[in-house]
């Protein structure tokens, strides 16, 4: 299907979760539910947290469906939801508290940051394996543009603390990749 028939799908899903059917609902959730738990999965700990903050999302889109004025990508909307409902999930239950940087143990090697080799998968793992504030700070920043001003605001921290924390999650992503890449050209040698 290409992407004008899906955005025409998308609109006629629309215009019934406008009009409460809930079949329609049940139709863009299933549309989209793969899409936005890619997006959640950004800011859990694990598939079963992401899939909570799904539902959360997807409930707080269809009680809010005449805020949306048409403005823009519907999907995006929706993004946006999923990840405003992740973020204030983890201001309301986890004060932001930064862990022990663990690239600051070591020097950071200079890598070879072979990324060109790295899967999509891999670097999302990656990103998974960050600390929880790390993670957020990252994803809001690198994933989805949020200034660090925006991501202090939504996250009640500093702008700075917002800087630092870019700062640490970078390096410790360096570090990891660092790792990865040795252990490759070790398995390669071998």
């Amino acid at each position: 299907m290409n992407a004008m028939n899906t955005d025409i799908n998308l609109n006629r899903m629309w215009e019934g979760c406008l009009q409460n059917d809930r079949k329609q609902q049940e139709a863009l959730y299933r549309a989209l539910a793969p899409k936005m738990l890619a997006v959640c999965m950004r800011y859990a700990n694990d598939r079963d947290e992401a899939q909570d903050i799904l539902q959360e999302g997807f409930i707080k889109m269809f009680n809010n469906v005449h805020k949306y004025r048409g403005d823009g990508n519907l999907e995006g909307w929706i993004r946006r939801i999923m990840v405003h409902t992740a973020i204030s999930r983890y201001r309301k239950l986890k004060p932001m508290v930064l862990v022990e940087d663990m690239a600051e143990e070591g020097a950071i090697s200079s890598a070879s940051q072979n990324a060109n080799n790295l899967e999509v998968n891999d670097l999302m793992k990656l990103i998974q394996q960050l600390p929880q504030a790390y993670r957020s700070v990252f994803n809001m920043y690198a994933v989805e543009g949020y200034s660090h001003q925006e991501i202090g605001n939504k996250l009640g921290i500093t702008e700075l603390l917002s800087r630092t924390t870019l700062y640490r999650a970078r390096n410790i992503l360096k570090e990891k990749l660092s790792q990865l890449t040795s252990r490759e050209q070790y398995y390669m040698a071998g």
